[in-house]
């Protein structure tokens, strides 16, 4: 696995997470209690053995500098290879519907030319899953593919949350032979995970052919339209997989982790998931407190009830405080008597005394960072 690199493309499209991402890449969304969404990518990466990994930012980078810093918590602060930042032509630009990622692949070639190892594994972060690449890289050479796609097939009801996705078609080799990038009705049931793996002077040859003849993205512009020439094979992963590409979605996944098996396999499944460390104390639960099938990270003092819910870093419930089916990020705080039912609260925010709210299963109310209620 030493002759392969991890290159983390960050342009990807948020316009149904505007809530969460008004203030922060949708890479560095909080998750499961203490995670981002970056976290699982990275821990993926260093747990397959690769160690020389570059993260193309797209827009307002601030939040995701802050999480990452040097990357030593994934064992990437390295005098050799390590963790490179690579920034976006467009730094001020809010992210745009439909990523146009060509160009600040194209700008930060010289990174890609320079780095030591053969091939490339290129990825995004929305895909939350715990994989081992190692099986990925001997199906690409077993097969002497140009380009190995790894991918989902979803059944009747999975298909329901196909918005937006990228949905490949192979035959019966294993073989590529039609991709889609948003299609309103998908003719497959065979989700893109966004994880390629190809040769690296093959990545920089399609991206120099593509900015020269025009283009702006490089799934589309890159691989869809060279389809024909290339030998591209799907890489099916059975694996428990959460795409975060809504509301609907991030609350969904994030409810899924409240089942035990759903956890294990997340975080343990081919190694441990890590994050940026902080030292907080243990849980504090006081003489009232009432917790039931729940996540509470550490800094957290409980002394309402909470139930069926998810508590980040931080978070305080107050006596009398209920909070039911919601999700709480950071340093949140629930005042006395407040009732919380299908909500998901942003960092920092305070529900006030007294204060009710309740959003629906299939709707959750969302409170932006900072709010006061």
């Amino acid at each position: 696995m030493k002759d392969l690199m991890g290159l983390i493309n960050l342009h990807e499209s948020d316009d149904l997470l505007r809530e969460l991402t008004r203030c922060r890449p949708l890479a560095v969304i909080p998750f499961a209690g203490r995670y981002r969404l970056i976290d699982f990518i990275l821990s993926d990466l260093i747990n397959s053995g690769i160690t020389n990994v570059g993260i193309l930012s797209a827009g307002n980078s601030r939040s995701l500098m802050d999480h990452i810093r040097s990357g030593k918590e994934w064992d990437l602060a390295r005098k050799r290879d390590g963790l490179f930042m690579l920034p976006s032509l467009h730094a001020d630009s809010v992210q745009g519907a439909f990523p146009s990622d060509l160009a600040d692949f194209f700008s930060n070639l010289d990174y890609i030319k320079s780095s030591r190892q053969r091939y490339v594994i290129l990825a995004g972060s929305r895909l939350v899953c715990n994989i081992n690449f190692e099986a990925v890289y001997r199906f690409h050479l077993e097969k002497k593919a140009d380009i190995t796609v790894l991918y989902k097939e979803y059944g009747e009801a999975g298909a329901r949350c196909l918005t937006n996705a990228t949905m490949i078609e192979t035959n019966d080799d294993g073989r590529v032979v039609d991709m889609e990038i948003w299609p309103v009705n998908p003719r497959s049931n065979k989700l893109s995970m966004e994880m390629y793996l190809l040769d690296r002077q093959l990545l920089i040859d399609l991206i120099d052919a593509g900015m020269s003849r025009g283009g702006t993205n490089v799934a589309r512009d890159c691989f869809i339209k060279n389809l024909a020439n290339l030998r591209m094979y799907g890489f099916p992963f059975t694996g428990y997989l959460a795409r975060i590409h809504s509301i609907g979605s991030y609350y969904n996944h994030s409810m899924e982790l409240l089942n035990p098996e759903v956890w294990q396999e997340l975080f343990f499944a081919h190694g441990s998931i890590y994050t940026k460390v902080k030292d907080e104390a243990p849980v504090k639960y006081q003489q009232d407190a009432s917790v039931r099938r729940s996540l509470v990270a550490n800094g957290s003092v409980i002394a309402g009830k909470v139930e069926n819910s998810i508590l980040f870093r931080g978070v305080k419930v107050h006596k009398d405080a209920q909070v039911i089916n919601s999700i709480i990020m950071q340093k949140g705080e629930i005042g006395p008597g407040a009732v919380l039912k299908n909500v998901i609260c942003d960092k920092d925010v305070k529900i006030t005394a007294g204060k009710k709210l309740k959003g629906e299963l299939n709707h959750p109310i969302v409170i932006e960072k900072g709010t006061v209620i």
